[in-house]
């Protein structure tokens, strides 16, 4: 299977992985009902680090995944989870061989 997949690490800061998790929560369901190209979106948290989250996702090429950085909500979605954040995200990009 041909696609891209992107894992970014989010670490929260104390006492707003409730607020993230909902922020969060908000975003995905948007990405899964209004982005076709979008194969999965799902976030993830570290058993060893409980303020330590991975989101894991997949788009089918680069077409999808540069549309799901501009889509509305996603934009949106930045300053939201920003202040829950207690440093800035590493994200990676992966090619599916």
């Amino acid at each position: 299977m041909a696609g891209i997949g992107v894992v970014a690490t989010l670490t929260v800061a104390e006492g707003k992985n409730a607020e993230f998790e909902a922020i969060f929560t908000e975003l995905a369901a948007q990405v899964r009902a209004n982005e076709p190209g979008n194969l999965f979106y799902t976030l993830t948290r570290s058993r060893a680090n409980g303020q330590v989250y991975r989101v894991l996702e997949a788009y089918v090429d680069q077409a999808a995944l540069d549309a799901h950085g501009k889509t509305d909500y996603f934009r949106a979605a930045g300053p939201k989870l920003g202040p829950c954040l207690a440093g800035a995200p590493e994200v990676e990009y992966l090619d599916a061989v």
